[in-house]
C-alpha cells in the first residue's frame, strides 16, 4: 500500500512535510520569470528546480490536476512531466482531482485516473467529500487493485470554512459527519503501518479539529493543510500525530516555494531560502513530535 511506504519515508527523514507546487504567479521569483519569458515555462523550470533541491529533505510533493488544466494541454502535459520527475525524484506524490457533483462524474475521473495507462505518476489522489458517498465509491473500489491512496477533504483551513464544515447536524459537526463516511470506507483498507489508504485531509489553522480527528479516527492518516495560513502553526499541526509521531504529514505550498520574497534574501538565489525554508518548517514541527 502507498500509505506505508509514505509513513515509511517519513520515519526514514524524520520530516512529515509536503511541499504543493499548486500556486500562482506571484510565488515565482521575477527574474524567473522574466528570464523564462513566460509564466509556463518559468513555473515548470522552479518546479524542477525546487523537486531537485529538496529531494533528500522533504518526502512529499502535491499537484493540482485542476491548477494544470487551467493551462489547456501544454499545462497537462507539464504535470504528466513533473508527476513523472517527482517519482524519479522518489517523492509520494499527491494529486488533486477536480471535484465531482455526481456518481458518474466520479465513476469517469476515477476510471480515467486509477488504470494502469494514466498519464500523470503519482500515489494518492485527493477528492472532497461533500457530494456525498457517490463522490467517494468509484474510488474507493478502485484502490486495492491500484495501490494508491485516497485522501479525502474533511474541514478546510480557510477562515470560511466554519460557515459550512462546523454547522451543527444532528449531534455532529458536518465535517465530524464527513469523517464517518470515510470511516467506512477506511476500515477495510488498513495497511501494515496500521493506517488505511482512504485518509482524511484537515485544517492547519484549527487545533481542536485535530485533536478530535486524531482521537477518533486512530486509522485514518491525516493530511494536515493549510500550513501557509497566517492562524496556522506547528503546535497546531502536531495534534494530528500519534504518540509515536506517525499518521500524519503537513502540507505547505507557497510559503516555501516563494521563500525568496523576503527582505533578508536578495530575490537572486531563489533555491536557498526554499531550502531553509523547508528545513525550518521540519525543525518547527519536531518541536512538538518526535518521529519514532
Amino acid at each position: 500500500m502507498a500509505i506505508d511506504k509514505l509513513q515509511e519515508k517519513i520515519r526514514k527523514m524524520k520530516n512529515p512535510s509536503m511541499v504543493d507546487f499548486s500556486v500562482d504567479r506571484t510565488a515565482i521569483a521575477p527574474h524567473i520569470l522574466e528570464q523564462e519569458g513566460s509564466f509556463m515555462r518559468a513555473y515548470e523550470r522552479v518546479s524542477l528546480e525546487v523537486m531537485g533541491a529538496l529531494k533528500a529533505i522533504v518526502p512529499a510533493v502535491r499537484f493540482s490536476l485542476g491548477h494544470f488544466s487551467l493551462m489547456g494541454a501544454e499545462g497537462l502535459h507539464m504535470l504528466s512531466k513533473l508527476t513523472g520527475y517527482a517519482k524519479e525524484l522518489g517523492y509520494y506524490v499527491l494529486l488533486d482531482v477536480p471535484e465531482s457533483y455526481s456518481f458518474s462524474g466520479a465513476e469517469a475521473s476515477a476510471s480515467a485516473l486509477l488504470a494502469a495507462a494514466c498519464s500523470y505518476a503519482f500515489d494518492g489522489l485527493v477528492v472532497s467529500a461533500y457530494a456525498g458517498s457517490d463522490a467517494l465509491k468509484p474510488y474507493v473500489q478502485r484502490l486495492k487493485d491500484s495501490g494508491k491512496d485516497l485522501f479525502v477533504v474533511l474541514r478546510t483551513a480557510n477562515k470560511s470554512a466554519a460557515e459550512l464544515q462546523d454547522l451543527l447536524t444532528g449531534s455532529r459537526l458536518v465535517h465530524m459527519a464527513a469523517a464517518d463516511i470515510v470511516k467506512r470506507y477506511a476500515d477495510a483498507l488498513v495497511g501494515r503501518s496500521g493506517y488505511s489508504q482512504v485518509a482524511a485531509i484537515g485544517p492547519a489553522s484549527v487545533a481542536d479539529v485535530l485533536k478530535k480527528l486524531r482521537g477518533k479516527y486512530q486509522n485514518l492518516f491525516l493530511l494536515v493543510d493549510g500550513y501557509d495560513y497566517a492562524n496556522a502553526n506547528a503546535k497546531n499541526c502536531s495534534y494530528a500525530f500519534d504518540k509515536l509521531g506517525h499518521g500524519a504529514i503537513v502540507c505547505s505550498g507557497k510559503g516555501i516555494i516563494g521563500a525568496w520574497d523576503t527582505d533578508y534574501y536578495n530575490g537572486e538565489d531563489y533555491l536557498k531560502p526554499v531550502v531553509e525554508t523547508a528545513e525550518r518548517m521540519k525543525k518547527n514541527l519536531l518541536r512538538y513530535i518526535t518521529v519514532l
